[in-house]
């Protein structure tokens, strides 16, 4: 298990230079191109790499888009998860990062856009030890605050959450 304050001066894990809590749980949160919907892809982190677990959305329809197996559930807000039968491990992991698109680093509350103004900006996730932590709280006032209220706890029911009968 990751631990938050390792060694003194050691660094806390982050991704992205978000630091991540206890769990290791953190989402890449955006609005899918296709449906427009709020969605987001669930990872977990144990060392230097990092697992997806679950794709939660608004949508039912982004869920098919993945085409993954897995077993899909409901939330308690009504969002859709696909817990993934075969977990996606990662040491490093390509994202471009749009305006439209607004991918967003979200765990324990914080967020980090990684989007840009304008254009497109290439990104390599990675967990590394950060001595200080970068992001802030969620916007009250943005696409997050209907979605990302819900996602903290769509993080951590996503790997519980019973499936859809």
């Amino acid at each position: 298990m990751l631990a938050l304050a390792p060694a003194a001066g050691a660094g806390r894990p982050a991704v992205g230079g978000l630091v991540l809590p206890p769990s290791g749980v953190f989402a890449l949160a955006y609005v899918h191109s296709v449906y427009r919907a709020p969605s987001a892809e669930v990872f977990t982190a144990r060392g230097g790499r990092f697992t997806m677990r679950a794709v939660v959305s608004a949508s039912g329809g982004v869920l098919d888009y993945y085409a993954l197996e897995g077993t899909r559930g409901r939330t308690p807000d009504g969002d859709w998860v696909l817990r993934l039968a075969v977990p996606a491990t990662y040491e490093e992991l390509p994202v471009i990062a749009t305006p439209i698109g607004r991918r967003t680093l979200v765990a324990g509350g914080r967020c980090l856009p990684l989007y840009p103004a304008s254009g497109a900006r290439e990104l390599r996730l990675t967990v590394r030890l950060v001595l200080r932590g970068r992001g802030g709280p969620c916007p009250p006032h943005s696409w997050l605050a209907a979605f990302g209220g819900r996602l903290r706890a769509a993080g951590a029911s996503a790997l519980t959450t019973s499936p859809v009968s």
